[in-house]
Order: C-alpha cells, then sequence, then structure tokens
C-alpha cells in the first residue's frame, strides 16, 4: 500500500484535499468516486521528492500557469481553489511551492498582487503591476489573458532567436573542434614525417606546423587564457557601465544589430501597450517597461523620457533622442499620444517588429548558415591542402 495525496471536488462544489492508503492511482479514484468526490489532483507521496532547488521557472511555465489561472479564474472558482489546484498539478516544483506559498498568504489576508512579489524571482514587477490593476479595476481574469497572451508571445520570440542560432553555433563548434583535432593530432604526425625527409618546406605547411606545435605547447594555457577572458567579459557585463557599452555595441554590430533593435523596439511596446491596456498608469507603465527592457540604451532612454514626461512633455520627443527608434515608430506614438489612443498605436507597432524580428531571423539564419560552412571548410581544407602541398612538391620531383 502506498500513500497518496489528493485534490477533489464535492457534488456541492467544495474543494476538499487529504490523503488516502492505496495500491495505485486506479484505486484511490475508485475510493474518492465512492465518497462522492471528484478528483482533480492525485500525488504518490512516496515518489514526490522535491528538486525544487534544482529547477528553473521557464516564461513557458508562468505563461502556461497564467492562461490556466485565467481560465479558472473566469469560470468563478475562488483565488484560493484556483492556486491550491494549480499548485498541485504544477510539474516545476519551484513555481509549484511558490504558487502554494502565494495561496498561503492571501488565506493570511494578503492581496494576490502582494503575494505575488514576493516572488520577485519568479513574477517580475511587470506580472504583479498587472495584476495589481486587475484587481482594483475588478477584471482580472481579462488581465491575465494579456498577460498570458504577453508571455506566450515573448517565450516564442525568444525560443526563434534561439533556435536560429543553434545550428550556427553547433557548426562552430564542430569546426573548431575539428580544427584543434587535426593540429593536436593528424598535423604533428606528418610534421614529423617532413622533419625526417628533410628539405625546404612550402611557406603554408611551415605556417601550420607552427601554430601546431604552439597549440601543443601551449594548449591549456590558450584554454586558461579564453576562459579568464570569457569570466572578465562576464563579470563587466554585470557592472552598469559594461552593460551600457556592451548592449551599445549590440545595437551596431552588422546584421545581429538590426535584429536586437527590432526585437528590442518590439518588446518595449507590446509590454507598454499591456500594462497601458491593463490600467497601469503612464508613469508606472514606463518605469516597468525600462526594467524589462531588455537592453540597457533602452532602458536609459526610457527613464531619460520618463523624467520629462514628469516635466509636462511627451512621450515621442524624449523617444527620438535615445537614438534606438527610427522615425516611423516616433511618429506612431506622437500620432497615439494626440489622438488619446497610445496603447492601440504601441499594439499596432508590436505587431509590426513581431513580423520585422521573424523577417530578420529568418534573414540571419540565411547567411549565417552558409557563411558558416564556408569558413568551416576553408579551415579544415586549408590544413590539409598546407599538409598535402609537401608532398605534391616530391611527387613532382620523382617526375
Amino acid at each position: 500500500m502506498a500513500r497518496f495525496s489528493y485534490i477533489g471536488v464535492t457534488s456541492s462544489g467544495k474543494q476538499v484535499k487529504g490523503e488516502i492508503n492505496a495500491s495505485n492511482k486506479n484505486e484511490v479514484i475508485s475510493l474518492l468516486r465512492k465518497k462522492k468526490v471528484r478528483p482533480v489532483s492525485i500525488k504518490n507521496d512516496a515518489l514526490n521528492i522535491d528538486f525544487s532547488f534544482l529547477n528553473k521557472v521557464k516564461l513557458q511555465d508562468i505563461g502556461r500557469f497564467t492562461r490556466q489561472f485565467s481560465a479558472m479564474t473566469s469560470a468563478g472558482l475562488t483565488l484560493v481553489q484556483c492556486l491550491d489546484i494549480l499548485s498541485s498539478q504544477t510539474e516545476n516544483k519551484k513555481l509549484a511551492s511558490a504558487i502554494k506559498q502565494v495561496s498561503n498568504d492571501i488565506q493570511g489576508g494578503s492581496t494576490l498582487a502582494d503575494a505575488l512579489m514576493k516572488h520577485p524571482s519568479i513574477f517580475n514587477s511587470l506580472y504583479c503591476n498587472m495584476v495589481a490593476a486587475g484587481e482594483a479595476s475588478g477584471s482580472l481574469d481579462v488581465v491575465l489573458t494579456r498577460l498570458a497572451d504577453y508571455q506566450e508571445k515573448a517565450d516564442a520570440l525568444r525560443r526563434k532567436i534561439k533556435g536560429a542560432m543553434t545550428y550556427p553555433l553547433i557548426l562552430l563548434i564542430v569546426a573548431i573542434g575539428a580544427t584543434v583535432a587535426m593540429l593536436t593530432f593528424v598535423v604533428p604526425t606528418f610534421a614529423q614525417m617532413f622533419t625526417d625527409m628533410g628539405g625546404n618546406l612550402p611557406l603554408p605547411t611551415r605556417i601550420v606546423m607552427n601554430i601546431s606545435t604552439f597549440m601543443q605547447n601551449y594548449f591549456f594555457v590558450i584554454l586558461l587564457l579564453f576562459a579568464g577572458a570569457f569570466a572578465a567579459l562576464a563579470y563587466y557585463y554585470k557592472t552598469d557601465d559594461g552593460k551600457l557599452k556592451i548592449d551599445n555595441l549590440k545595437l551596431h554590430l552588422p546584421v545581429f544589430g538590426d535584429l536586437e533593435r527590432k526585437s528590442s523596439i518590439g518588446r518595449f511596446a507590446q509590454t507598454l501597450s499591456t500594462l497601458l491596456t491593463s490600467g497601469v498608469t503612464i508613469l508606472d507603465a514606463l518605469s516597468i517597461t525600462a526594467k524589462t527592457a531588455g537592453n540597457k540604451v533602452l532602458e536609459k532612454g526610457i527613464f531619460k523620457t520618463l523624467e520629462k514626461i514628469s516635466g509636462g512633455l511627451t512621450i515621442a520627443e524624449p523617444l527620438k533622442e535615445t537614438g534606438v527608434f527610427p522615425p516611423m515608430v516616433i511618429h506612431m506614438i506622437s500620432v497615439g499620444e494626440k489622438t488619446g489612443d497610445l496603447a492601440e498605436m504601441l499594439k499596432k507597432i508590436s505587431e509590426f517588429y513581431e513580423e520585422e524580428v521573424n523577417a530578420a531571423v529568418d534573414a540571419l539564419t540565411s547567411i549565417i548558415e552558409p557563411v558558416m560552412l564556408v569558413v568551416m571548410g576553408g579551415i579544415i581544407g586549408g590544413v590539409l591542402i598546407a599538409m598535402y602541398l609537401p608532398m605534391f612538391d616530391m611527387i613532382g620531383t620523382i617526375q
């Protein structure tokens, strides 16, 4: 016999939970039905080992939770009922634990937004402020639906960009691995043979042999230097000045810079539109948007815009000074302010840039793949030709 935890609903609609001993889940279902309880969630306590400290809550997990939460609140279930059911059926242990704590806080008298704010690593300021606006306006289910839409779009964009970069990255790793293997294992064999033969070697052969000797002698030093450079760059990127300079460089890179700029503008428009539509004030919406911008240059520009708006200026002119937004976007924002329909105009901008980012990702993929193949073939082919040149010379001499 094993011990199972369950959550169920009685025939009167009341939620009940408890523990029961049974041989398997089917027996638990049978026992609960005899009690006129419809099971919602059943878990084997013996198998319910907590590995939440290893889990990372992904945007996809939060989006799924938000979508289900919205559906349940629309169906008329109380917040505590929704959260208890979701905590029991959420696969991510870290998220499930956070949802359970949120439920306990609400039962203790806290609002949903305040309870969510206690978990900033999972529910960011955008999420919490939109929920607060939904609670204040009495339209929490509508706000949760908007949040779910926002998160699903953001997750889809992130996965598309990551997917586009996966294949080129694999090619790069293969090219580096093949080159290192040839210089470390293949070239030394040829080098010893050429040394025994004597005579003058072609310049390309001597260059490749010298690189091979250098790598054999200082291989671990090179690895340490690369690791140190990567660690130093990562540390520098964590500083405000470093993040600002690197993010600015990302915006001006050829090909990649265009993708970074378009995705940043699309994210800005989508976030600000979602917040304004949900009833968040323009000042709070801009502050939240700045913190979730994902690019330090854009974040700094939005905060400057926030300062100038507080002084009575419009949004369009300060945003223009950032140098990130193209004239079309500035003009559309200006029109949205004048017509009093800024949220809708921002939504149109986000939809336009969503298509632009998709096109930019496709273009980037089509450019990178052949370039990587040519580079990989050039490196490996160059090493092989350099090693075979002395043999061609020998064949010519013999003939």
